[in-house]
């Protein structure tokens, strides 16, 4: 499938998980085919939650309100089942079935639950057994969370993807597992058109890895643009220090004050008092 236009598309969503403060108001965002996009925020700026959404996890207003790859990213399940979305957190489970989502960490090997995927390009398996240096017979309850999360990515990956969403997940690599998946990930971008949003905390190296950025604050779309048209980053010497002085700026803002609940369910948005609203709390949650 051709993309036409952007793979991710956000129009003016609304979204909250308390019905009185919402996390997201008049929201929007485009993605274009191939980039390979840094989510940048603070702790509970958001980010999580906005990949969620994206990865068709909340119900979030109509049908057009969030797509991806031109589909609904919460109705058009086919996305996700199909392998054409990818998501990838922070969370070490896997979905099976009735069961839901259950830990990566039984008494069972990484070569059962690798090659326990079916219709997976052999060549693109060994590729990333190789590439995340997992040992298949490593047992899910006795290894490192290290190991853990390279068994989680690979079984991830083994599908190729149209677009890849990511939630810190490199965290627990070591240095030279992360920087053989950045490089994995780009030949994804580039040789395959793929997309790819990156959540993360940690900078180091992203500064030619990725195409563009997102700064969200609150909930608020605070910056997006191409890295290479970051005027910040041309006056300092990494990505780091960049969103070091976004969010240190952040603290010094002033602190919102106590509204009363009534009154700010009045002022936060016209959709309030409606049945239908976006929320996590509609039940609306896969």
């Amino acid at each position: 499938m051709t993309i036409i236009g952007d793979s991710i598309k956000v129009n003016c969503m609304q979204f909250s998980y308390d019905y009185q403060t919402p996390l997201f108001f008049d929201f929007s965002l485009n993605i274009a085919p191939g980039s390979r996009c840094l989510l940048v925020g603070a702790n509970g700026s958001g980010k999580t939650t906005l990949l969620k959404i994206l990865a068709g996890k909340h119900m979030v207003g109509g049908r057009d309100v969030v797509r991806v790859l031109d589909f609904s990213a919460f109705h058009d399940t086919h996305l996700v089942c199909g392998g054409d979305l990818a998501y990838l957190g922070e969370s070490w489970s896997k979905s099976a079935g009735s069961a839901g989502d259950i830990p990566l960490q039984g008494d069972f090997s990484a070569q059962h639950m690798i090659f326990g995927v079916e219709g997976v390009d052999p060549v693109r398996r060994e590729k990333l057994i190789e590439l995340l240096d997992i040992d298949l017979q490593w047992r899910m309850h006795k290894v490192s969370d290290g190991q853990r999360r390279r068994v989680q990515i690979c079984l991830g990956l083994l599908h190729p993807f149209k677009v890849l969403l990511l939630d810190e997940v490199t965290v627990d690599l070591d240095v030279v597992a992360r920087m053989d998946l950045l490089e994995f990930f780009k030949e994804e971008c580039e040789q395959r058109g793929a997309t790819i949003v990156y959540a993360t905390h940690i900078f180091d190296g992203l500064e030619s890895w990725a195409t563009h950025l997102v700064y969200i604050q609150d909930g608020v779309m605070k910056k997006t643009e191409k890295l290479s048209e970051l005027q910040e980053l041309k006056n300092s010497p990494n990505l780091l220090s960049v969103v070091e002085s976004w969010l240190r700026s952040e603290t010094k803002t002033e602190k919102k004050k106590p509204v009363n609940p009534q009154t700010q369910a009045t002022k936060s948005s016209p959709f309030d008092s409606s049945p239908f609203r976006s929320s996590r709390h509609m039940a609306y949650y896969r």
